[in-house]
């Protein structure tokens, strides 16, 4: 059975996009056009055009065009996932560049939210991830160095803090909390952006069967990544 026109005209689109024929920030055909294109009414195109505008793939603007729109990157919040691999996903490219990786004596605020007796030695990673080469998070990570002692051995422009963990202390409980917040001039630099880009940052501790073994301050630009939750309703 073939399928109905609109369809057939939303995969056009679709296809465009995933081929990059038609790149983010950039027009698609006119309505006019996609009409001659598949000799349909102006309705049939205009339904196949507002569903996809409805899904947040397309922009349209009165009298100006639709465009594709700038996906944001995204990331589960009641979940964990490996961050090279979300990238690997979404079909572009990652790497990492480690600007701190070393021992230190735990302050006041971080002893606090590691469980630990301030001063007492801990392990602390500052990474910049980056998707396509435009940085998308910056990763302050705190290890409880009982739980990963090889921690400062790891190359982490290869394997990501995340996958180490997994291996050496599988996580089986998380703590978000996530807040809005303006960018200090060492985040503006790491980042790439201005002092008025709006960030979000997620503060994540994680536990290995009941043991707390990491705390991480997760740092995002906000015109570009965006956190998803999903959860089953119990009936």
């Amino acid at each position: 059975m073939n399928k109905p026109i609109h369809l057939r005209i939303r995969q056009f689109i679709l296809e465009g996009i995933r081929e990059r024929r038609f790149l983010p920030g950039a027009k698609i055909p006119t309505e006019a056009e996609l009409v001659l294109q598949f000799g349909v009414s102006r309705m049939t195109v205009n339904k196949a055009v507002r569903d996809l505008a409805s899904e947040g793939v397309l922009i349209r603007f009165a009298g100006d065009g639709t465009y594709v729109a700038e996906r944001k990157a995204e990331s589960p919040l009641l979940d964990i996932n490996n961050i090279a691999e979300e990238i690997a996903c979404r079909g572009h490219r990652y790497r990492a560049s480690v600007e701190l990786l070393r021992a230190e004596p735990a302050q006041d605020e971080i002893a606090l939210w590691l469980g630990l007796v301030t001063g007492e030695t801990l392990f602390h990673s500052l990474i910049v991830h980056f998707e396509n080469d435009k940085a998308i998070q910056i990763e302050d990570r705190y290890v409880n160095p009982a739980f990963a002692p090889d921690y400062l051995q790891q190359d982490f422009s290869i394997e990501t803090p995340n996958a180490y963990l997994m291996k050496s202390c599988p996580l089986t409980d998380i703590e978000h909390t996530v807040e809005a917040i303006l960018p200090n001039a060492s985040e503006q630099a790491l980042l790439n952006i201005t002092a008025t880009e709006p960030c979000l940052r997620v503060l994540r501790r994680t536990w290995s069967h009941k043991h707390l073994v990491s705390f991480s301050r997760l740092l995002h630009p906000g015109s570009s990544y965006k956190l998803r939750s999903q959860t089953r309703v119990k009936k």
